[in-house]
């Protein structure tokens, strides 16, 4: 194999290696109040949806708050690392977060944070491979850290818990 072949195949496998690579749990634990942290909005980039996500078929709905303000919002927040741009499982996954974001629109947000356009977020949060999803409740609080690809029916019953009425208290 001659050098110039064998640094393509490497360049590849690490090209690869980051779409659906589970990493460690990062510096977060469950029940760990979240950082703040600023991250693009649309706005930041004049509405051009080019400038803040690699994926084909973006929801503005996940661009119009940075993490910091989504945060103070007080709603329950996922915070989805994917690079659709090269991870096939990122495009599929935001497609899946698109059917919990219209279900759930007025109790949750959604944030997707692109590797090329956020990457700051990645090194704040530790992220270390893609797909990568974090619900953070209305506390600020990390709920659960879920690496990889994800299926409707595991994401949907944690949002549908965050989201349900909560029992009133005295009487």
């Amino acid at each position: 194999m001659t050098a110039v072949r064998a640094l393509l195949v490497a360049v590849v496998v690490l090209l690869l290696a980051g779409c659906d690579q589970v990493g460690g749990q990062g510096i977060l634990k469950v029940g760990d109040k979240v950082p703040l942290l600023k991250t693009k909005t649309l706005k930041d980039v004049g509405g051009d949806m080019s400038k803040i996500t690699s994926y084909r078929y973006p929801d503005p709905r996940m661009y119009q708050y940075s993490f910091d303000e989504a945060i103070k919002m007080n709603r329950p927040v996922i915070l989805e690392f994917a690079t659709p741009g090269h991870c096939t499982q990122c495009d599929q996954q935001l497609q899946m977060l698109k059917r919990i974001l219209d279900r759930y629109q007025d109790k949750v947000l959604i944030l997707h944070m692109d590797q090329y356009y956020n990457p700051e977020a990645y090194g704040t949060f530790q992220v270390r491979g893609e797909p990568w999803t974090m619900v953070i409740g209305a506390d600020h609080r990390l709920v659960t850290t879920m690496p990889g690809r994800l299926l409707y029916q595991e994401l949907d019953p944690i949002i549908a818990d965050l989201t349900a009425p909560k029992p009133q208290q005295g009487g």
